[in-house]
């Protein structure tokens, strides 16, 4: 009796500890898209309009491939789209009296190493948008678009909220 004890607590406890395991670990997939936003610099302005682009992206890009699941699906969209990217970002700029050149690169783009929470995501060139402002020196920001795993703050406090498209397609099957 004390060894089928053990052995289903063992289990018990194996299953949490895989949870919180998997809850805790973002893992990007071979397969996907990020985003990238490099401001001109670090001072104020620059990293204030970095944000403003970031919130723009978060906002409308990923709407825009929210319930695809497909790679090939969220490629073209994105592709498609450019030229509206290009025109808000100027919108933006233009609404910040912001006058900096900026390009928006679709492409295998350099990511640099970068450690979050303890993850370590490796430097390399991968499948990206990457959204370069002025001289892009300052501190960047970027995410995994599709399948979507952006931080997105959605109410604007400090708080994160860590979104994943496969765990949202997931839960809706069960």
């Amino acid at each position: 009796m004390k060894k089928i004890v053990i052995i289903i607590l063992t289990i018990i406890i194996s299953i949490s500890m895989f949870k919180i395991q998997k809850e805790d670990t973002i893992i990007i997939p071979d397969n996907a898209l990020r985003l990238r936003i490099i401001p001109n610099s670090n001072s104020a302005i620059d990293q204030n309009m970095k944000l403003k682009v970031k919130e723009y992206l978060e906002n409308n890009t990923y709407t825009l491939i929210k319930d695809e699941v497909s790679l090939d699906d969220a490629r073209k969209i994105i592709k498609d789209n450019i030229p509206s990217i290009k025109k808000n970002i100027e919108k933006i700029f233009d609404e910040g009296n912001y006058d900096m050149p900026y390009t928006v690169n679709y492409g295998y783009n350099y990511f640099p190493k970068k450690e979050y929470k303890g993850i370590k995501y490796n430097e390399g060139y991968y499948e990206s948008i990457v959204i370069s402002i002025g001289k892009a020196e300052g501190d960047n920001w970027w995410c995994v678009l599709f399948p979507n795993l952006c931080l997105v703050d959605l109410k604007k406090t400090n708080s994160i909220e860590y979104r994943s498209w496969i765990i949202e397609k997931i839960n809706k099957i069960i």
